[in-house]
């Protein structure tokens, strides 16, 4: 009997047990804390995928768990591709929240490149099995702008006001968008997790549950925040934040960075924000899509980590942890090798 679990975003838990015979799904029992009229409509959900390839994707189960109920039954909290998902889950091993030791590293501010390689190298390091799942919370040692793995630089960066600023530009692994930070003016960390954790989930839904237990905190520090496809974090006050992702080796990087202070006069001069970005935001400029933690928390910086920090660890625990001397050595030599080079700077320019 295989099992696998996903906790819809926003929603309710889905468990799947499944028996597999000859590459097909020879028995499904779907369960979970989730509310469903009527009752036979359970039945009909663990009929529909049996027999099934074990190898069918999430769209695929998605359409059969879809046609082989009544159209008139009622899923809340969750759906047939949450179904799809926990099956998928099952049958290709993946793991819960729980079933990992996490480590958290708080430590002093670092240069922004640093932090990229330490990305890197953190990430690498899980996938070979030498560090335990880890949360890493970043400081910032000097203002920069982060731009996404396949930006070009000079659509994204007003180069002459960064560096009238004195603001370092730098290229992350990931996609996604620009990012402009400041010391003390955001909150951003890293995941480092197995690629088990999100076994069987397709890319745009590993975002959300990678998310959902940051929206849980902000819940509970009394913002009103969801998850906006693909990566955004937002609130009724404006975008709080943005997350990007990368699946490195056997792990997978998921880091977000929130919008504590930002001096947005500043933003609006060093990020070049095209027409039709914002107009696929909704908004008219972008000093109004960014609504910084500070003025809808009314809490000092570190209270909000502080927060974050006790809340992932009170759902799935925490053990304090540092950098590695080992670590440090390599994300130096990358900083050398890649980070630091024109090559991967202008790998677009």
């Amino acid at each position: 009997m295989l099992h696998g679990e996903y906790k819809v975003p926003d929603g309710k838990l889905v468990a799947a047990d499944v028996e597999v015979a000859d590459g097909r799904l020879s028995q499904v029992r779907i369960s979970g804390d989730f509310f469903l009229e009527p009752d036979e409509a359970l039945d009909e959900i663990n009929r529909s995928m049996r027999g099934a390839a074990v190898n069918a994707d999430v769209d695929a189960l998605t359409t059969l768990v879809r046609d082989g109920m009544d159209p008139q039954a009622r899923m809340v909290g969750f759906g047939p591709e949450s179904v799809a998902v926990a099956v998928r889950r099952a049958v290709t091993g993946s793991t819960g929240w729980r079933d990992h030791e996490w480590r958290v590293i708080r430590e002093r501010p670092r240069s922004p490149l640093m932090h990229m390689a330490l990305d890197q190298v953190l990430a690498e390091e899980v996938a070979a099995g030498r560090r335990s799942p880890t949360l890493r919370f970043w400081e910032w040692a000097d203002p920069s702008v982060i731009i996404g793995s396949f930006q070009s630089v000079r659509n994204e960066v007003d180069m002459p006001t960064a560096e009238h600023y004195g603001i370092e530009v730098v290229r992350r692994i990931t996609g996604g968008g620009a990012m402009f930070v400041e010391p003390g003016n955001t909150v951003t960390y890293s995941l480092y997790a197995p690629k088990s954790l999100v076994a069987g989930m397709s890319f745009a839904d590993s975002y959300a549950f990678l998310d959902d237990w940051v929206l849980e905190v902000l819940r509970e520090l009394g913002l009103n925040v969801w998850y906006q496809p693909l990566n955004d974090i937002t609130s009724d006050g404006g975008k709080i934040g943005g997350a990007a992702q990368k699946r490195v080796a056997g792990s997978v990087l998921h880091h977000v960075t929130m919008s504590y202070d930002v001096d947005v006069e500043k933003l609006g001069q060093v990020l070049r924000v095209g027409g039709v970005k914002l107009s696929d935001k909704g908004v008219g400029s972008v000093v109004k899509r960014v609504d910084p933690l500070r003025r809808q928390t009314g809490l000092e910086r570190q209270t909000v980590i502080d927060r974050l920090e006790s809340g992932f660890r009170s759902r799935y625990g925490l053990v304090a942890d540092s950098v590695g001397e080992d670590e440090q050595r390599r994300a130096e030599e990358l900083i050398a090798t890649k980070f630091a080079t024109s090559e991967w700077f202008q790998r677009v320019p």
